[in-house]
Protein backbone atom coordinates (compact mmCIF):
# COMPACT_ATOMS: atom_id res chain seq x y z
CA UNK A 1 0.00 0.00 0.00
CA UNK A 2 1.18 3.41 -0.99
CA UNK A 3 2.65 5.32 2.25
CA UNK A 4 0.77 8.07 3.91
CA UNK A 5 1.84 11.91 2.88
CA UNK A 6 3.71 13.43 5.41
CA UNK A 7 1.50 16.46 6.78
CA UNK A 8 2.81 19.90 8.28
CA UNK A 9 0.88 21.74 10.79
CA UNK A 10 -0.34 24.49 8.46
CA UNK A 11 -1.52 21.94 5.38
CA UNK A 12 -4.01 20.33 8.49
CA UNK A 13 -4.87 24.23 9.37
CA UNK A 14 -5.56 24.96 6.14
CA UNK A 15 -7.69 21.79 5.35
CA UNK A 16 -9.58 22.30 8.65
CA UNK A 17 -10.50 26.04 7.64
CA UNK A 18 -11.64 24.80 4.25
CA UNK A 19 -14.21 22.34 5.61
CA UNK A 20 -15.27 24.90 8.18
CA UNK A 21 -15.82 27.93 5.46
CA UNK A 22 -17.41 25.40 3.54
CA UNK A 23 -19.67 23.74 5.24
CA UNK A 24 -19.34 25.10 8.39
CA UNK A 25 -17.79 24.55 11.95
CA UNK A 26 -20.27 21.48 13.16
CA UNK A 27 -18.82 19.84 10.16
CA UNK A 28 -15.35 19.88 11.42
CA UNK A 29 -14.48 16.36 12.03
CA UNK A 30 -11.23 14.24 11.64
CA UNK A 31 -13.25 12.11 8.88
CA UNK A 32 -14.13 15.42 7.10
CA UNK A 33 -10.21 16.70 7.71
CA UNK A 34 -8.77 13.66 6.08
CA UNK A 35 -11.32 13.87 3.21
CA UNK A 36 -9.43 16.84 2.61
CA UNK A 37 -6.33 16.05 2.43
CA UNK A 38 -6.53 12.62 1.26
CA UNK A 39 -5.92 10.29 3.36
CA UNK A 40 -7.34 8.15 6.05
CA UNK A 41 -8.73 9.16 9.20
CA UNK A 42 -6.68 7.15 10.84
CA UNK A 43 -3.85 8.21 9.59
CA UNK A 44 -4.69 11.50 11.08
CA UNK A 45 -4.51 10.29 14.38
CA UNK A 46 -0.42 10.33 13.36
CA UNK A 47 -0.51 14.29 13.33
CA UNK A 48 -3.35 15.34 15.89
CA UNK A 49 -5.34 13.45 19.35
CA UNK A 50 -8.77 14.52 18.37
CA UNK A 51 -10.82 17.57 17.09
CA UNK A 52 -10.04 19.84 20.08
CA UNK A 53 -6.00 19.57 18.36
CA UNK A 54 -7.65 20.51 14.91
CA UNK A 55 -9.70 23.81 16.03
CA UNK A 56 -6.79 24.92 18.09
CA UNK A 57 -4.60 24.32 14.54
CA UNK A 58 -7.11 26.83 12.87
CA UNK A 59 -6.98 29.93 15.51
CA UNK A 60 -3.56 29.90 14.69
CA UNK A 61 -3.85 29.84 11.29
CA UNK A 62 -6.42 32.81 11.37
CA UNK A 63 -4.95 34.83 13.76
CA UNK A 64 -1.46 34.16 12.05
CA UNK A 65 -2.60 36.40 9.64
CA UNK A 66 -2.70 39.75 12.53
CA UNK A 67 0.27 41.60 12.55
CA UNK A 68 1.15 42.46 16.09
CA UNK A 69 4.01 44.76 15.52
CA UNK A 70 2.97 48.74 16.80
CA UNK A 71 5.28 51.17 16.11
CA UNK A 72 7.65 52.48 19.44
CA UNK A 73 6.45 55.56 20.94
CA UNK A 74 2.31 54.43 19.75
CA UNK A 75 -0.08 55.95 21.81
CA UNK A 76 -1.64 53.26 24.14
CA UNK A 77 -4.78 54.01 22.97
CA UNK A 78 -3.67 53.59 19.83
CA UNK A 79 -1.82 50.61 19.68
CA UNK A 80 -4.71 48.50 21.19
CA UNK A 81 -7.02 49.94 18.07
CA UNK A 82 -4.22 48.57 15.86
CA UNK A 83 -4.46 45.43 17.04
CA UNK A 84 -8.15 44.89 17.89
CA UNK A 85 -9.03 45.83 14.04
CA UNK A 86 -6.81 43.90 12.75
CA UNK A 87 -7.86 40.91 14.41
CA UNK A 88 -11.49 41.82 13.67
CA UNK A 89 -10.28 41.69 9.72
CA UNK A 90 -8.85 38.13 9.85
CA UNK A 91 -11.65 36.98 11.51
CA UNK A 92 -14.83 37.88 10.07
CA UNK A 93 -13.23 36.54 6.77
CA UNK A 94 -13.80 33.39 8.26
CA UNK A 95 -17.06 34.16 10.57
CA UNK A 96 -17.89 30.77 11.68
CA UNK A 97 -14.80 30.36 13.45
CA UNK A 98 -15.56 33.08 15.73
CA UNK A 99 -16.78 30.35 18.56
CA UNK A 100 -13.46 29.14 18.30
CA UNK A 101 -11.52 32.08 19.41
CA UNK A 102 -13.70 31.85 23.40
CA UNK A 103 -13.07 28.30 23.51
CA UNK A 104 -9.52 28.31 22.99
CA UNK A 105 -7.99 31.60 24.21
CA UNK A 106 -6.09 29.50 26.80
CA UNK A 107 -4.45 27.27 24.43
CA UNK A 108 -3.78 28.44 20.93
CA UNK A 109 -0.39 30.41 20.73
CA UNK A 110 -1.70 32.76 18.61
CA UNK A 111 -4.06 34.19 21.46
CA UNK A 112 -1.39 34.24 23.71
CA UNK A 113 0.70 36.31 21.59
CA UNK A 114 -2.11 38.77 21.08
CA UNK A 115 -2.82 38.57 24.87
CA UNK A 116 0.80 39.24 25.20
CA UNK A 117 0.99 42.60 23.14
CA UNK A 118 -2.15 43.68 24.60
CA UNK A 119 -1.07 43.74 28.15
CA UNK A 120 2.26 45.22 26.77
CA UNK A 121 0.29 48.17 25.97
CA UNK A 122 -1.83 48.79 29.19
CA UNK A 123 1.53 48.30 31.05
CA UNK A 124 2.95 51.32 28.93
CA UNK A 125 -0.38 52.71 29.10
CA UNK A 126 0.35 52.80 33.40
CA UNK A 127 -1.62 49.37 34.78
CA UNK A 128 -0.43 46.98 36.77
CA UNK A 129 -1.34 44.41 39.54
CA UNK A 130 -5.21 43.68 39.37
CA UNK A 131 -6.15 47.00 37.46
CA UNK A 132 -4.19 45.80 34.96
CA UNK A 133 -6.51 42.34 35.17
CA UNK A 134 -9.72 44.09 35.01
CA UNK A 135 -8.59 46.51 32.06
CA UNK A 136 -7.25 43.14 30.32
CA UNK A 137 -10.80 41.60 30.76
CA UNK A 138 -12.55 44.36 29.46
CA UNK A 139 -10.91 44.35 26.52
CA UNK A 140 -11.17 40.88 25.47
CA UNK A 141 -15.11 40.78 26.76
CA UNK A 142 -15.32 43.72 23.99
CA UNK A 143 -13.02 41.80 21.04
CA UNK A 144 -14.59 38.62 21.63
CA UNK A 145 -18.23 40.13 22.46
CA UNK A 146 -18.15 42.08 19.31
CA UNK A 147 -16.99 39.46 17.24
CA UNK A 148 -19.66 36.87 18.51
CA UNK A 149 -21.95 39.76 18.11
CA UNK A 150 -21.23 40.42 14.69
CA UNK A 151 -21.53 36.78 13.96
CA UNK A 152 -24.75 35.66 15.53
CA UNK A 153 -26.32 38.66 15.45
CA UNK A 154 -25.33 41.11 13.04
CA UNK A 155 -26.81 44.79 12.68
CA UNK A 156 -27.73 43.82 9.17
CA UNK A 157 -29.22 40.43 10.31
CA UNK A 158 -33.04 39.46 10.29
CA UNK A 159 -32.87 40.09 14.18
CA UNK A 160 -33.01 43.62 13.37
CA UNK A 161 -35.66 44.05 11.43
CA UNK A 162 -38.20 41.57 13.74
CA UNK A 163 -37.08 44.60 16.46
CA UNK A 164 -37.74 47.54 14.08
CA UNK A 165 -41.26 46.01 13.30
CA UNK A 166 -42.24 45.54 17.46
CA UNK A 167 -45.03 47.99 18.36
CA UNK A 168 -43.64 51.62 18.80
CA UNK A 169 -46.30 52.19 21.59
CA UNK A 170 -45.14 49.05 23.66
CA UNK A 171 -41.73 49.21 22.28
CA UNK A 172 -40.87 52.84 21.79
CA UNK A 173 -36.69 52.77 22.49
CA UNK A 174 -36.00 49.37 21.03
CA UNK A 175 -38.24 49.68 18.10
CA UNK A 176 -36.58 53.21 17.11
CA UNK A 177 -33.27 52.28 17.78
CA UNK A 178 -33.39 48.77 15.98
CA UNK A 179 -34.52 50.81 12.80
CA UNK A 180 -31.66 53.10 13.26
CA UNK A 181 -29.36 50.38 13.45
CA UNK A 182 -30.04 49.38 9.62
CA UNK A 183 -27.88 52.04 8.63
CA UNK A 184 -24.99 51.67 10.67
CA UNK A 185 -22.05 49.19 9.36
CA UNK A 186 -20.21 46.59 11.23
CA UNK A 187 -17.24 48.77 10.83
CA UNK A 188 -18.85 51.60 12.57
CA UNK A 189 -20.50 49.62 15.28
CA UNK A 190 -16.65 47.69 15.90
CA UNK A 191 -15.27 50.72 15.83
CA UNK A 192 -16.97 53.19 18.02
CA UNK A 193 -17.91 50.82 20.17
CA UNK A 194 -13.93 49.80 21.11
CA UNK A 195 -13.57 53.75 21.30
CA UNK A 196 -15.85 53.96 24.08
CA UNK A 197 -14.26 50.95 25.65
CA UNK A 198 -10.69 52.69 25.14
CA UNK A 199 -12.77 56.47 26.57
CA UNK A 200 -13.41 54.36 29.78
CA UNK A 201 -10.11 52.50 30.37
CA UNK A 202 -7.95 56.43 29.68
CA UNK A 203 -10.60 57.25 33.28
CA UNK A 204 -10.29 54.07 34.77
CA UNK A 205 -5.71 55.13 34.39
CA UNK A 206 -6.81 58.54 36.29
CA UNK A 207 -8.72 56.88 38.67
CA UNK A 208 -6.29 56.60 41.98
Amino acid sequence: MPRAPSLEPSQLASAALAVIDRDGLEALTLRAVATEVGMGTMSLYRYVDGRAALERLVVDLVLSEVDLRVPARTPWTKGVTLIAERTRRAVVAHPAVVPLFMTHRHTALATRRMGNVLLGLLTEAGLSGSRRVIAFRALLAYLMGALEGQYRGPLAGPGTEVLAALPADEFPYLAETAKQARSVSAETEFREGLAIVLRGLSVYLEDP
